[in-house]
């Protein structure tokens, strides 16, 4: 299946027409878009509140997901619906497909632009089918064949803790949802906890049957972080116990420079455009991922996930 060109798709309306009027009346070509382009941007629609935002999510996908196994900080607006990454507004966030390191994940993920930014601030966008397409045929083939492992270890008074990221405070409820989720869970001293999984770095798409990059093994890879960031950890910590690193699947280092070209595949791979109020964007999460650019000013960005799929 061939994809067409147009990345995001920009759908406008002049009149201002109700967004959900619209997702109603045309529920069908809109999802035929979706798959095709792997990205909408709804622009100059009414979408005055994040209830009407809601109303949205439900006429495209069904119910909105809670945030479950949390890898960033955010806070509930209203319902399912949240804030983006409340991250400091001078980071970057690297491109990644959401939950990709879970054994299973939503395949909708929604933006509406409550406030723009000043500057900058765009939802960056690459296509994983692109990003697959650029990667050398010996990176991507040892991928296939070795998986990609994340290890994450979780303590308290440093980032996110196991309560907050399990949504449980009870330890064996914890070990449930791990074993029935493909993730090795060890408890360590002071009430710390480290995870490693084990996760294809490529998949195939699940109606359009195509292959895609879709993983976190860049974005977790302890290089990506801002050097000061790399290298306040690394004084803090042991490698095999930094909160949050990746390695190929049998637990062998992923060398510098090969990580290197994955992040720069995904940076050639990129578009971005600048948000304006009440602007909804709509991704295919298997076949977009998504960061976010540094920004100045307010930026309220409200988000929304949809239709888990479990391989």
């Amino acid at each position: 299946m061939s994809h067409s060109t147009a990345f995001p798709l920009v759908i406008e309306s002049e009149e201002g027409e109700s967004l959900a009027e619209r997702v109603r009346a045309g529920r069908g070509p809109l999802r035929a878009s979706l798959l095709e382009h792997g990205a909408l941007l709804l622009r100059g629609f009414s979408v005055p509140d994040v209830a009407a935002f809601d109303a949205v999510v439900r006429g495209l996908s069904g119910d909105p997901l809670t945030y479950t196994e949390r890898s960033s900080p955010r806070s509930a607006i209203q319902g399912q619906v949240y804030t983006s990454t409340d991250y400091p507004p001078n980071e970057e966030i690297f491109l990644h497909n959401e939950n990709s390191y879970q054994r299973s994940w939503p395949m909708a993920l929604y933006f509406y632009c409550v406030q723009p930014p000043t500057t900058l601030g765009a939802t960056s966008l690459a296509g994983t089918r692109d990003v697959l397409a650029r990667l050398d045929d010996s990176v991507r083939e040892e991928f296939v064949q070795r998986g990609w492992r994340v290890v994450r270890n979780f303590r308290p008074g440093i980032g996110l803790t196991w309560q907050h990221v399990f949504n449980i405070d009870d330890r064996a409820a914890v070990e449930t949802y791990c074993a029935e989720n493909g993730i090795e869970a060890e408890w360590l001293p002071g009430d710390g906890l480290r995870t490693t999984a084990v996760r294809q770095a490529v998949h195939r798409h699940p109606v359009s049957g195509e292959e895609v990059w879709f993983n976190h093994a860049a974005f977790f890879h302890l290089t990506t972080l801002d050097a000061e960031i790399r290298e306040g950890l690394l004084e803090l910590f042991d490698e095999p116990d930094l909160p949050t690193n990746t390695y190929f699947g049998d637990g062998a280092a992923i060398p510098d420079d090969v990580i290197e070209h994955v992040r720069d595949c995904y940076r050639a791979a990129t578009v971005r455009f600048d948000y304006r109020e009440h602007d909804v964007l709509v991704i295919d999460n298997m076949l977009t991922s998504h960061g976010r650019e540094p920004f100045t000013g307010p930026r309220k960005i409200a988000v929304a996930m949809a239709e888990p799929f479990q391989p």
